[in-house]
């Protein structure tokens, strides 16, 4: 569905974990969406789809900056969310046999720990690379495996 902006039948929220909500303007809920620019390079305001969980559209957002001004940042801020991917340059500690996992990593920003809830969290992007996505939905990305040192690679190729 593509909307009017200036009017916009639908409304977003977060629920009690964060996930991001879509409810219709005849209040059907849609939990969790992602909000995914279809142009993130050449027109990153323009042409917003919101998703399923299963890469359905739902909405389509022609103008991000002719929504309301409470909508436009829900939406501002969960695209900022979801396009902040640090990249793992090591895999310093990883519990064995422990679900949830509590991961300590070093990224391009610095190191971090954060929390992955099951090993289906962690995903093979082609022959090379993979994703991580934590218990808060931040995702990280392993450019290429065979660039980690022994120990990382080691324990990301269980979960992979």
């Amino acid at each position: 569905m593509q909307v009017n902006a200036a009017n916009p039948p639908f409304q977003l929220e977060h629920d009690r974990w964060g996930r991001l909500v879509l409810i219709t303007g005849d209040g059907e809920r849609h939990c969790p969406v992602e909000p995914v620019r279809t142009f993130p390079i050449s027109d990153p305001d323009r042409w917003i789809a919101i998703c399923d969980s299963e890469g359905r559209e739902l909405v389509g957002v022609a103008d991000v900056n002719a929504l309301p001004a409470d909508l436009r940042g829900v939406l501002e801020r969960d695209l900022a969310r979801r396009e902040f991917v640090p990249q793992v340059r090591r895999i310093l500690r990883v519990p064995v046999d422990a679900e949830p996992t509590h991961w300590e990593v070093e990224t391009d920003r610095g190191p971090t720990r954060f929390t992955l809830n099951s090993n289906d969290d962690v995903r093979r992007l082609g022959p090379h690379r993979a994703l991580v996505i934590d218990s808060h939905g931040i995702r990280y990305l392993i450019d290429d495996v065979r660039q980690l040192d022994h120990l990382s690679r080691r324990i990301i190729e269980r979960y992979l």
